[in-house]
């Protein structure tokens, strides 16, 4: 088991054009274009079908007869199976193709999304749900990878905005179109409409994204990657960075997952296609990880990490106003400022691991999902015991050793300027 597998011919991907000699993408270009498209799609795709059952965890809840906690698996179980198997899957696109991985990880994961809807009951949908998450895997670590080995350095910031962005939009329409769809025709159609998003946009990426031109194979050695992994582990600076990832996305997926609890319950008492509709809200968070991304370019992201923080627990204290009015804005402000943190620490990632890029992504994102899978049961249970103000004290704690994180990150030594 421990014994290097034997890589395939090199698929046309990694023969076309020696690494040497392939300029790297840039911004303004054609094949710039090409790229942001296919990744925006895919992260469309990706998000949509792990995020549509967010505004639907109150129904689980009275139609499973389970509580807050318990329904939160739905999301909890994929997001921790994805986590883990981003590790190896990783590993895997560096033997066959970073292209290929991706692909398989969108086709399979929104045909199983579709199946979902079919799922006559708890125990199996969450069965299901965690078969997806291992699908999904194929494509978060992989595409960080892709963005930091083929497009520039100079334009890297702005491309991987752009990635997160789609993102972004995917997490918007998923948890958007399914709050209408289930208004309209219950939550198996709402998951079932999801899925043939996840096909569309996948169509759309196979066709618009471009060869590797700087991809290597090399032969799969499970001892090797552990090497890699340890190697990532052993910088001080990259720890930092995967503790950033494992707050940022457990504070916010935390807020979705009871958002809707709190916004169905009196004195609100909103419908589920207007709980929805709040989650357009999400369109903070496309226009924040582009603008913030090319902040970072230009003015590096030590600069920037923490003032979005402090201003993400802002938001978070608009949240725990009783106005509608101020707990919208609250949302919108830890949408915009989770999104451009987001985007400064995953690219810082790519910047600061001069080798074996797709593991420390994967790594990250490891310590960035499994974030989403712990908190957010955590979460359930604070609401369970103290409503929203449990919420709020589970994400406060979790936003302030953020910033703790930004500030040492602040003071950190770069391996690559920027």
């Amino acid at each position: 088991m421990n014994q290097p597998i034997a890589a395939p011919p090199l698929p046309a991907e990694a023969t076309m054009t020696t690494p040497a000699e392939a300029p790297y993408i840039e911004r303004g270009t054609a094949a710039f274009l090409r790229t942001n498209l296919a990744f925006l799609c895919a992260g469309i795709a990706t998000f949509a079908l792990l995020y549509c059952v967010q505004p639907l965890m109150p129904v689980f809840s009275a139609e499973f007869d389970v509580s807050p906690a318990a329904s939160s698996l739905s999301l909890s179980l994929p997001t921790a199976a994805m986590a883990v198997c981003m590790l190896v899957a990783s590993a895997l696109s560096e033997a066959v193709g970073r292209k290929p991985v991706m692909l398989v990880s969108v086709f399979a994961s929104s045909a199983i999304t579709v199946a979902c809807a079919f799922m006559p009951d708890w125990g199996s949908f969450l069965s299901l749900r965690m078969v997806q998450g291992i699908l999904l895997s194929g494509l978060p670590a992989v595409a960080m990878a892709f963005i930091a080995e083929e497009v520039h350095p100079r334009s890297s910031g702005y491309a991987m905005g752009l990635y997160i962005s789609g993102s972004a939009l995917g997490g918007m329409l998923g948890r958007v179109i399914t709050g209408l769809l289930m208004e309209w025709g219950g939550w198996r159609l709402a998951i079932g409409g999801i899925g043939g998003l996840g096909l569309l946009a996948a169509v759309i990426f196979w066709q618009c994204l471009p060869p590797s031109r700087h991809f290597k194979a090399r032969p799969l050695a499970l001892g090797g990657l552990a090497e890699n992994f340890a190697l990532h582990l052993r910088d001080g600076g990259l720890r930092w960075l995967f503790l950033e990832g494992f707050l940022l996305m457990g504070s916010f997926v935390t807020v979705y997952n009871y958002i809707g609890y709190r916004l169905l319950a009196p004195p609100y008492s909103l419908s589920h296609a207007t709980v929805g509709l709040v989650f357009t809200v999400y369109l903070v968070g496309i226009g924040s990880s582009t603008f913030v991304g090319g902040l970072a370019d230009r003015f590096g992201r030590r600069r920037l990490l923490w003032i979005v923080l402090v201003a993400m627990l802002g938001g978070l204290a608009l949240m725990a106003l009783q106005s509608l009015v101020a707990v919208i804005a609250g949302i919108a402000v830890v949408t915009f400022c989770f999104f451009g943190a987001h985007s400064l620490s995953s690219s810082w990632v790519g910047r600061r691991a001069r080798v074996a890029r797709a593991q420390a992504s994967s790594l990250y994102l490891f310590c960035y999902y499994m974030g989403s899978s712990i908190v957010g049961v955590a979460g359930g249970l604070a609401w369970s015991a103290g409503g929203w103000s449990g919420v709020t004290w589970v994400v406060g704690g979790c936003l302030l050793l953020a910033l703790v994180a930004g500030l040492r990150l602040a003071r950190l030594q770069p391996v690559v300027a920027g």
